[in-house]
């Protein structure tokens, strides 16, 4: 994902999202899986508000911005 700066935020959190459902079973194997930097992702997230939520797996939205 060498584009993940240029991907809006709805975008990666829907791919991240189906990743992490579908086939990873925590965030550790989705990085690994997708080669990503966790600082990248974290940060691309969190500026719109997504944070991981270890029970769901998911990243979820937790305020507004």
């Amino acid at each position: 994902m060498q584009d993940l700066q240029q991907l809006p935020a709805e975008i990666l959190l829907g791919i991240v999202n189906e990743k992490l459902r579908l086939h990873c079973p925590d965030k550790q194997a989705l990085l690994y899986d997708l080669d990503l930097s966790p600082q990248l992702l974290e940060q691309k997230l969190h500026q719109f508000g997504y944070e991981y939520d270890m029970v769901s797996n998911q990243y979820r939205k937790v305020r507004d911005v």
